[in-house]
């Protein structure tokens, strides 16, 4: 019987259909806590046990050193104006070994943990993604990594020194005009042949583009496919994706033009190479990884998208933070501050809680990193994620600015991070596909107690291994079914939980959740099959319920490691009751439109409908709004924890510098005018604003000359921050024109 269904499986499309490619990246990395969240019963004492870091002492002194004095080096509105690094600035970089923070000590390298890496990233990148880029790639997948893990001695002798120092520039390329997140389409062809003097050799034809450091790079790791006609490496005719390393200058390899990337621009281009010779041993790990590029990828990026491009968001995100949060309390309207308005407040209260969620999940996954860990679903979550909500963090912040928000100029603080936003979304897998085919599509096969080992029993034709897997999985389902139902009618108390106080609920509902997901997961695999892969709605919905399961668990580890301070207790409730509200929305987006019969109407119609009388949470609630709002609105040092590690402006520059000011400036005058304010009641003083009638109450002895210049200084610098830049008709019409359409349209021509 199992042995039929075994072969009805393979001939009918049930099971989803794995190529090499989509094996490797499987294969690649470790199942994390997605594993448990797949299994439907997470041991939350054990989630609460993993590390959550922090980082050395050397790695502090380097964040708040170098990382700092570099980002006081940039002037970022005349980066953006002139889309240039400043030379002093990239040569700083160079010389702080902000190229080699990954590269081992024994070879002249930083050997940072990923968490302090990220750290880094999280500063530079958000302060200036120009000049950060510098710190970014070569930290990133590319050369240095790929050496350190697979290099040759002689290769990593001679590259890894001269890549901490800055002597070489790296790029890495990947993307073509026909590959983007489809990177195994790669068209580049590396044809092996022997030369004149029957040296065995690879000429390499392609046309790379989107390269991050191309038009300033003269070390290029490039991937193509390998073609061996006569089998010279003895790896067959088509050994698969390769990595070859080439310098700038190579005959017949070209780079130096750029693209033009949407907001603060940065070192963009295309790489293009006709008949490039190189030799097998310039092939990352030598002529015996020829063919082996394409794991040597998915195995980096398994834990990499955690790092580079979630760092970045994340300091974007704490950025938004901390200007947000001071300026809703500098500005004044009717009367009062902004940030007292229950409208404004709720937005505050959003870019709080989600910025203390997400720096929760930046530090608790790269702490998994450091403890050995690669985890391919959870980086891809975290990648995607945390990329999309900066957006909307800056979006809101934008909204709390109002006009000053959207006036350009270098009073302007958030303009530059949402101009260029979509970047982070294209980028290293574009958001769309990591949502709809990487998160479940990956998970539901790799994390998933049973499913792979089903697959491969299928493929493999092994009776044995197929029935154990299929009624373990079957039992699994079952186990998940009753587990999902005694949840469901307890609100989780059946589930308990490892803590007791307010936060107990969370970690309830999150188990109440994880059955219903992980039983979810069973039926789609079942009755949906190998069509998954085109249900890129439904898939999407089921990678939304497992992203903000691993970002409410990130909220808790956070508050369980920092000591569960009472101040912080309104965020991490309104971090995780958004969290479980956007679960209840995927969770009736999945029954709504899951299309199987029978099993499809029950899930839409009676299930739903206790799905929806019966949700894991409506939202964060009114009471929450004002408490977490203010844990960014005061100089305290909650604001300072939520928001550290951002880079902190000169007090006397514009924009986010003059807002510092100010902010310190009033919180420092508060009990002034706590004192104005009191007199008011008493009606010693007359109505308005404190710096309205600050000179009367000096007149009227309440508060002293000392008092009232301070008073004073506040109010100047209040107004001089919310001040937006005038420009003459001059200054308007100088920024250097673009080029024509007709030389453009020319280039793109040349470069096809």
């Amino acid at each position: 019987m199992f042995s039929a269904l075994m072969n009805y499986m393979r001939t009918n499309n049930v099971l989803p259909r794995i190529s090499d490619t989509e094996r490797q990246a499987l294969e690649a990395g470790t199942v994390w806590i997605d594993g448990q969240l797949f299994a439907g019963n997470p041991d939350f004492k054990q989630i609460m046990a993993e590390p959550y870091s922090q980082l050395s002492e050397e790695e502090q002194a380097f964040l708040d050193g170098p990382a700092e004095q570099l980002c006081q080096m940039i002037d970022t509105y005349e980066v953006e104006r002139t889309r240039r690094a400043p030379d002093d600035a990239v040569e700083f970089i160079k010389n702080n070994g902000f190229m080699g923070m990954i590269i081992p000590k024994a070879y002249g390298g930083k050997e940072f943990s990923t968490l302090a890496v990220s750290a880094v990233m999280a500063k530079v990148n958000s302060y200036s993604s120009t000049v950060g880029t510098f710190v970014v790639i070569p930290n990133s997948l590319g050369a240095a990594e790929l050496l350190k893990h697979y290099g040759t001695d002689q290769q990593k002798d001679h590259y890894l020194p001269r890549l901490a120092s800055g002597e070489y520039v790296p790029c890495f390329g990947l993307t073509e005009p026909t590959a983007g997140s489809d990177a195994a389409s790669i068209k580049a062809e590396g044809e092996v042949f022997k030369d004149d003097d029957g040296e065995v050799k690879i000429r390499l034809n392609f046309r790379k583009r989107y390269i991050t450091l191309a038009p300033v790079a003269n070390l290029i790791s490039l991937a193509f496919q390998m073609h061996d006609p006569d089998n010279l490496l003895g790896k067959g005719e088509y050994p698969g994706i390769t990595v070859v390393m080439l310098h700038k200058g190579t005959p017949g390899l070209h780079n130096g033009d750029h693209h033009m990337p949407v907001g603060e621009g940065f070192y963009n281009g295309p790489i293009i190479g006709e008949n490039v010779i190189c030799s097998p041993e310039q092939i990352i790990g030598g002529p015996e990884y020829a063919g082996q590029g394409w794991r040597m990828l998915m195995e980096q990026l398994a834990g990499g998208r955690a790092i580079s491009l979630p760092a970045g968001a994340i300091g974007g995100m704490k950025s938004v933070a901390s200007v947000t949060g001071a300026y809703s309390m500098i500005r004044h309207q009717f009367g009062f501050p902004i940030g007292m308005m229950e409208g404004v407040q709720d937005k505050v209260a959003g870019i709080a809680g989600l910025t203390y969620m997400f720096e929760g999940a930046r530090v608790y996954s790269c702490s998994a990193i450091d403890n050995g860990e690669q985890p391919p679903v959870v980086s891809a979550l975290l990648k995607s994620s945390s990329t999309e909500h900066v957006q909307k963090l800056l979006t809101d912040g934008m909204d709390v600015f109002s006009g000053a928000g959207v006036m350009q100029g270098p009073s302007n603080i958030l303009a530059s991070g949402y101009h260029g936003a979509p970047v982070g979304i294209t980028v290293e897998g574009a958001n769309i596909m990591t949502r709809t085919l990487i998160i479940f599509g990956q998970g539901a096969t790799r994390c998933h107690p049973y499913a792979l080992n089903v697959v491969r029993a299928v493929e493999n034709k092994d009776a044995d291994a197929f029935r154990k897997n299929l009624l373990g999985w079957f039992g699994h389902t079952i186990s998940n079914w009753f587990r999902t139902k005694g949840r469901g009618l307890t609100r989780g108390f059946s589930a308990g939980s490892p803590v007791s106080g307010p936060t107990a609920t969370y970690y309830r509902r999150l188990a109440w959740s994880a059955s219903r997901f992980a039983l979810l997961t069973d039926l789609a695999m079942f009755f949906i099959g190998g069509k998954l892969k085109a249900k890129g709605n439904l898939t999407g919905r089921f990678a939304d319920v497992l992203t903000w399961q691993v970002l409410a668990i990130s909220a808790l580890r956070r508050f369980e490691a920092e000591g569960r301070k009472e101040e912080d207790l309104p965020v991490v409730q309104y971090a995780c009751e958004y969290a479980l509200a956007r679960i209840q929305e995927a969770f009736e987006g999945i029954h709504a439109n899951f299309d199987a019969p029978v099993v499809g109407w029950w899930l839409r119609k009676p299930a739903a409908f206790f799905l929806r009388i019966n949700p894991l949470s409506q939202g964060p609630s009114d009471k929450l709004t004002a408490p977490t709002a203010a844990s960014i609105q005061s100089l305290s040092d909650q604001y300072r924890r939520i928001t550290a590690g951002v880079a902190r402006a000169d007090e006397n520059a514009p924009g986010a510098g003059r807002l510092f000011k100010a902010f310190r400036l009033q919180q420092e005058a508060q009990p002034i005018m706590a004192k104005v304010m009191k007199a008011q009641k008493k009606r010693e003083v007359g109505k308005g604003m404190v710096y309205e009638v600050m000179e009367e109450a000096h007149e009227k002895g309440v508060i002293t000359e000392t008092e009232l210049r301070q008073l004073r200084q506040a109010n100047e610098a209040a107004l001089a921050a919310i001040e937006v830049d005038v420009f003459t008709p001059e200054e308007y019409f100088a920024a250097e024109a673009l080029p024509p359409h007709g030389q453009v349209e020319k280039r793109q021509v040349a470069n096809g």
